[in-house]
């Protein structure tokens, strides 16, 4: 298949991937006037955990379920686990195009966290654009002028606590399984969730379990089809169609929970995407960054829930090379 098609096709899958996620939000945003954010993330980990039990169970790789890093995966397992519970009460009570806007400051705080914890080198082009960046998130939140609510920090606290989990992955995943990497924060995210969920438990209509159950299948169908969109386009081509979602979140703000776009926000989030985007090529140059901490962070902002993308395409790699290798070990003993 030709580059340019190969690419166009990477693209589109993406954009359909993005739509999926922010379709995702909107039951996020619909349920959590109903429910807290640790219910929903449990039902949301309760429905997917045995479909991805069983993708799991597809690592042959030899090991156990020790992590070779207990410090860094303990931090990006707790990192996590807030990060979701802060994600979706950000989702239940700020404006979908506000949570965007704030989500969308993670490549600049991953590329200010890969200073300290990969050693990263940052120049003068991407420290611009880190500044510029935070200038758009203030310019969203716009502090003296517009009252700070709980849901502006929960926000925020998910965007630092998401970029975190990304840079962690990144200085360890080269030695950890994926395996570990998937299943820590998963179980971890059951395990406080169930709990929590005594405490603030509310009785499901069958109506509504059934939307978390799309939660879930949304959520699944939406990695599979940003997998299947790195595996026909590099990431510099797909990881700016995430800012596709603001799109989604305007449409869906409008129409479904009557949000409108003041003025300021859509300047800050334009700034905030330019910087990102800034940041997204800058790092497609070797010369400019070795560890590509946001070029390899191939999920959007993740809640905890399901397994980050790269993991799974590390996983599915592996597994395709250990096939590849025993086809031709096959091949070999016939002849």
């Amino acid at each position: 298949m030709p580059v340019a098609q190969s690419n166009l096709r990477g693209a589109l899958l993406a954009l359909a991937a993005f739509a999926i996620y922010a379709t995702h939000d909107v039951l996020v945003k619909f349920l959590g006037a109903s429910y807290s954010a640790f219910q929903l993330i449990f039902f949301s980990t309760l429905l997917t955990f045995p479909l991805i039990t069983i993708l799991l169970m597809s690592d042959r790789t030899d090991g156990n379920l020790i992590p070779k890093h207990p410090y860094w995966t303990a931090l990006r397992t707790a990192s996590a686990v807030v990060n979701g519970i802060t994600g979706f009460y950000a989702f239940s009570v700020l404006p979908l195009a506000q949570c965007y806007a704030i989500f969308f400051a993670m490549p600049i705080l991953i590329t200010l966290l890969a200073i300290p914890i990969l050693g990263e080198k940052v120049g003068l082009h991407r420290g611009l654009a880190i500044v510029i960046g935070l200038a758009g998130v203030m310019i969203v939140l716009r502090p003296g002028q517009e009252p700070l609510s709980l849901g502006h920090l929960a926000a925020l606290a998910a965007a630092l606590l998401g970029a975190m989990t990304s840079v962690i992955v990144r200085k360890i995943g080269h030695d950890e399984r994926s395996v570990v990497l998937m299943l820590y924060p998963m179980v971890a995210n059951f395990v406080v969730m169930a709990l929590a969920l005594p405490f603030v438990y509310v009785p499901v209509p069958v109506e509504h379990m059934g939307m978390m159950g799309a939660m879930a299948l949304l959520s699944m169908l939406a990695g599979m089809l940003t997998i299947a969109a790195y595996r026909r386009a590099p990431a510099i081509i797909v990881a700016p169609m995430q800012y596709s979602q603001i799109i989604w979140a305007i449409i869906y703000g409008f129409f479904i929970f009557n949000e409108e776009v003041d003025f300021w926000t859509a300047v800050g989030t334009g700034v905030i995407i330019a910087a990102g985007v800034y940041i997204v090529m800058r790092e497609d140059k070797p010369s400019v960054s070795i560890n590509r901490p946001v070029l390899e962070t191939r999920s959007r902002f993740d809640f905890g829930a399901i397994p980050r993308i790269g993991l799974w395409l590390r996983l599915f790699d592996r597994r395709r090379l250990r096939n590849k290798t025993e086809g031709l070990s096959g091949t070999d003993g016939d002849a």
